[in-house]
């Protein structure tokens, strides 16, 4: 399958469609890729209530309206940082590796496609000049707290 590098356990699966493709190595959800052009008309969650990033695909016809709303407060709490990344304009190859670093994922995203990361090691190059947005769930507390740098090979 395209962009999925299986473990040599062989223990990785990943849902594929052409909306999203879901990233999952030994029970762990590593990362989804989402290409929003493939979605249904309607609301597309993407992730499971459980995740501490939210994501959802809008595909909604001109003149829907969505009814005026505002969210609750709760507290909730998360034990890790998830990412998303969207290409508003450009090519970025997105590789996802496992903690002790084995290479799961290799995927090329082109403007309007997107990842969320979840889990495991994750590294961005800029194939052409690009614009990207990058969103995750707060508060930050810095470089230095907050993230591992890596050295792969």
């Amino acid at each position: 399958m395209k962009g999925l590098k299986r473990p040599s356990n062989g223990t990785g699966r990943i849902m594929d469609n052409k909306f999203l493709n879901e990233i999952i190595v030994d029970n762990v959800h590593y990362c989804t890729v989402v290409k929003p052009d493939s979605s249904s008309e309607g609301l597309n969650f993407i992730t499971s209530d459980d995740k501490s990033m939210q994501v959802g695909v809008w595909n909604y016809k001109k003149g829907k309206e969505l009814e005026p709303h505002y969210h609750n407060n709760f507290e909730r709490s998360a034990d890790i940082t998830s990412e998303s990344v969207y290409v508003s304009k450009g090519k970025i190859l997105v590789k996802v590796y496992t903690k002790d670093k084995g290479l799961i994922l290799e995927e090329t995203l082109n403007s309007g496609e997107m990842i969320i990361q979840f889990y495991g090691i994750h590294e961005y190059t800029m194939l052409e000049d690009s614009i990207v947005i990058e969103t995750k769930n707060g508060p930050y507390f810095g470089p230095e707290k907050d993230r591992t740098r890596v050295k792969i090979g």
